[in-house]
């Protein structure tokens, strides 16, 4: 069978899915998943308050159109039982709500992000870098065109 004998939404999903998967698998021994991850890397680049980081976040966090969990997902993934915090991985400076990464965090992320870039090796795997590019700047036009014509009918 023909990979577009199957609609974009079934191999957008079926991506989806399997990163998820790898990316429990990958960093299982971390006890980090994917959520703990894309908040660790962003911390990795340098401080952010609270409403920053929910706002770079957001996109990953939303499971529908109006949907925002990103305030109470952020306080899990900081706070929970497992929680970066909990872990000593991630600061918040009580004056100013600044998240930041401690030393404990760094090291973590560093050995992690091996591994992640490892994946993405995996992933991109027999693609070149314009391929790559291409389905992107495809990808990015079909959600332009989505979030337009959302804009002019918005959802009930």
């Amino acid at each position: 069978m023909d990979a577009t004998d199957k609609p974009i939404g079934y191999w957008l999903k079926h991506l989806h899915n399997l990163i998820e998967a790898q990316f429990d698998r990958t960093l299982a021994d971390f006890e980090v998943n994917r959520r703990q991850w894309q908040v660790l890397n962003s911390l990795s680049r340098g401080p952010l308050s609270r409403p920053a980081a929910e706002a770079a976040l957001a996109p990953f966090w939303r499971s529908g159109p109006g949907a925002d969990r990103g305030p109470a997902e952020l306080t899990a993934i900081l706070a929970g039982p497992t929680g970066l915090m909990t872990r000593g991985w991630v600061r918040e400076a009580s004056e100013t709500g600044v998240l930041t990464l401690t030393e404990h965090g760094t090291a973590s992320h560093a050995a992690a992000a091996e591994r992640v870039r490892n994946l993405r090796g995996a992933l991109l795997n027999g693609l070149s870098p314009e391929q790559y590019a291409q389905t992107v700047r495809t990808l990015a036009v079909m959600a332009a065109n989505l979030e337009a014509a959302l804009g002019e009918h918005p959802p009930a």
